[in-house]
């Protein structure tokens, strides 16, 4: 009896090229991946080369005496005439605590998204020389730093320089990319020295003539 062998069965053309692109597309997405890790060791690589410190720096000269330009900054209280933040939130809140005025004093700030939130202790006072403050920020990130103010002389008037010290981490790196805390902050520092030259220039008040005495009779003396 003879056998007759069967064909052997063909796989259909469609599950045929499914199983050929299976491995085709495995290989392409472990390219992909390997090229986004890549990418991610990359910056990761080129954040950690930034800068591990900043310092801001910004002078200004202003026709006042060195006693009266220090008196505004060794009081948090007489900021609000000056601080290039202090009317970006009208509803910002503040409280002083601490000393009166000088080494001691401590102003906390609470506001929208601009401001954020933080506070400054006030570290160093050297009377018509120099201000140093601790200035800590809570939101919208926590960062500490060294601020300050020298004062000197400078012909008539008096040359005050402001600067900000302080240390940048991973996300300070990685912002510093797009743009240094001395664009962020510079303009702030002469918006502020500027405002703080007009109130130290600003001529006080005139003084209200005192009334000529009145003699008994209520006419006035010398009548």
């Amino acid at each position: 009896m003879n056998h007759v062998s069967a064909a052997p069965r063909r796989m259909p053309p469609v599950l045929a090229g499914s199983l050929h692109a299976e491995p085709a597309l495995g290989e392409f997405m472990r390219n992909v991946i390997r090229i986004i890790l890549g990418v991610i060791l990359l910056l990761i690589i080129l954040v950690q080369t930034r800068p591990n410190t900043y310092h801001v720096e910004r002078s200004q000269v202003i026709a006042a005496p060195t006693e009266a330009i220090y008196g505004k900054l060794v009081d948090f209280h007489q900021w609000s005439e000056w601080s290039p933040w202090a009317k970006i939130d009208p509803n910002m809140k503040t409280t002083y605590t601490g000393a009166a005025s000088g080494v001691g004093q401590i102003y906390e700030w609470t506001g929208n998204d601009k401001v954020g939130s933080g506070r400054m202790t006030l570290s160093d006072a050297q009377p018509s020389d120099k201000v140093g403050i601790k200035l800590e920020f809570i939101k919208p990130f926590a960062a500490t730093c060294q601020t300050g103010f020298v004062l000197a002389l400078e012909g008539s008037g008096t040359k005050v320089t402001w600067s900000m010290d302080g240390t940048n981490n991973f996300m300070a790196k990685a912002i510093s990319m797009f743009g240094s805390m001395d664009k962020m902050i510079g303009p702030d520092f002469e918006k502020g020295l500027s405002q703080l030259k007009t109130a130290s220039e600003a001529a006080p008040a005139a003084a209200t003539p005192a009334a000529a005495p009145a003699d008994a009779a209520g006419k006035p003396a010398g009548k």
